[in-house]
């Protein structure tokens, strides 16, 4: 008996969502790494941080752009370079020999994970033009993104004790090659009037992005008073201020002044900067704490980070039907506050103590992310014309990407660097690290208080088309 052949819109689903959960893979699989990574390569702190900043800043800084392009060349194209680049980079990382090559290729799979996100969603749109059968796609694109970042730590604490850390980046290659090697056969879609490409806009942002972050991970190191990083404080204001000028001045904007003329819009997007600068970001620090501090393994901290993944994922999906019933500011705000008193929770660590005090404020905190990301998701593109949906998409994951590059070195100013390896006081890591916790949990909470007050304002529409409703990014 033969298989049915999968339709060509089946098949578009089937590659975007087989790509997607590569992204997602990548992102949380990395944190569960990091700790054995650093003891392999002989990286100092800021390199290691560097490994998940590099990916984050690449893809925060691009997506816009790609989305731009895309419409000009083809969104199948785009997303087959998108696709062919992260693969390729992928086999680098696996093979990187050195803390600073891997760095490098880390930001150029960034750059080709920044094409794939702004292309996914319209693809999909693209391969489903009727909004009744729109509505399961966009649902299995939004269980895929969830499912990935659940099974993400456990994934990638399992291949880095029984394998190597470097197959967490060779896992990518079996489906980045399946995907290209039927890559022609999806959907295709451009813009018939697509939008200019900002090249001064696109610069000045890189520029302003890199250096605050150069700065932030550098100032415990170098001094926050010496030249170097007063030099790249210095270079990060003036390419971002310029950048905001140029935004109002432009013709055709990269990031519109407009889309923040709405409250709602703008509420989305600190909130979404607010839960990634802290509860994502902290994930980094808080494997650093049960690897090098309390001597878990990298399995073991995947099973830590398990439960609250898991209990994220079936919040997500209750949630998704709850919103016929709670107004998406709500969730939003009681999501934050959750995310907000889960990290306060987590402050009753110590150098002595067991993995499980962590595991009431993960489960808590997930609670709340599992409240957040459909709601987020939801206004966004309620809160956005249909002509820019793409773009209003784009702009939130700069935000949400831009979140935790600026948490990872935010809160990793507050850490210790030789506690953070393994070789120093590990009460002083602790300490700095209840320190950055602390930021975060206000950090979340100033998001759920900024949430409660601007979105909702100006509501556009009365009902939430269902295809809008159903994706929740995780990260």
């Amino acid at each position: 008996m033969t298989r049915p052949r999968l339709t060509r819109s089946q098949l578009t689903l089937s590659i975007v969502c087989a790509a997607t959960a590569m992204l997602m893979l990548d992102i949380a699989v990395v944190n569960t790494a990091v700790p054995r990574i650093a003891r392999d390569l002989n990286a100092g702190f800021e390199s290691i941080q560097w490994i998940v900043d590099a990916y984050t800043v690449a893809l925060a800084a691009t997506v816009l752009t790609a989305g731009s392009i895309a419409d000009r060349i083809g969104r199948r194209r785009s997303f087959g370079f998108g696709l062919a680049l992260f693969t390729l980079m992928s086999i680098a990382c696996g093979a990187a020999p050195s803390i600073a090559t891997l760095d490098a290729f880390r930001a150029l799979q960034g750059v080709g994970a920044a094409v794939m996100f702004a292309t996914s969603m319209a693809l999909i749109r693209d391969a489903y033009p009727e909004p009744a059968t729109r509505g399961g796609a966009f649902a299995a694109y939004g269980a895929t993104i969830g499912a990935s970042f659940a099974v993400g730590p456990l994934v990638g604490g399992a291949l880095t004790d029984w394998l190597d850390w470097r197959a967490i980046f060779f896992l990518n290659v079996p489906i980045g090659l399946a995907s290209l090697a039927v890559i022609r056969r999806i959907h295709d879609g451009r813009e018939r009037q697509s939008r200019p490409i900002d090249w001064v806009g696109q610069t000045l942002l890189v520029i302003g992005l890199v250096a605050l972050v150069a700065a932030l991970l550098r100032g415990n190191s170098q001094g926050w008073s010496s030249t170097e990083i007063e030099a790249l404080l210095a270079v990060a204001s003036v390419a971002l201020v310029s950048f905001v000028i140029s935004q109002f001045q432009s013709r055709a904007p990269m990031l519109p002044p407009a889309l923040f003329r709405n409250p709602s819009f703008t509420g989305a997007q600190i909130a979404a900067f607010a839960i990634s600068a802290s509860f994502f970001a902290q994930f980094v620090y808080a494997s650093l704490y049960l690897q090098n501090i309390l001597g878990l393994s990298p399995i073991k901290t995947g099973l830590v980070f398990m439960p609250g993944t898991v209990v994220l994922l079936l919040v997500s999906g209750m949630t998704a039907q709850l919103q016929a019933k709670v107004s998406a500011r709500m969730l939003i705000t009681v999501g934050l506050a959750g995310v907000a008193i889960g990290l306060a929770s987590m402050l009753v660590m110590t150098a002595h103590s067991s993995w499980w005090v962590l595991e009431p404020g993960f489960i808590i905190a997930s609670i709340g992310t599992g409240l957040f990301n459909p709601a987020v998701s939801t206004v966004v593109l309620r809160e956005s014309d249909a002509d820019n949906a793409s773009l209003a998409a784009g702009v939130h994951d700069t935000f949400r990407q831009g979140g935790i590059a600026l948490g990872v070195a935010v809160l990793g100013s507050l850490v210790p660097a030789a506690g953070a390896l393994g070789s120093g006081d590990g009460t002083a890591f602790v300490d700095g690290l209840r320190h950055a916790t602390v930021v975060a949990a206000v950090l979340s909470a100033v998001g759920a208080v900024a949430s409660a007050y601007l979105i909702d304002r100006n509501h556009r529409q009365a009902e939430v088309p269902i295809e809008l409703a159903e994706p929740a990014m995780a990260a």
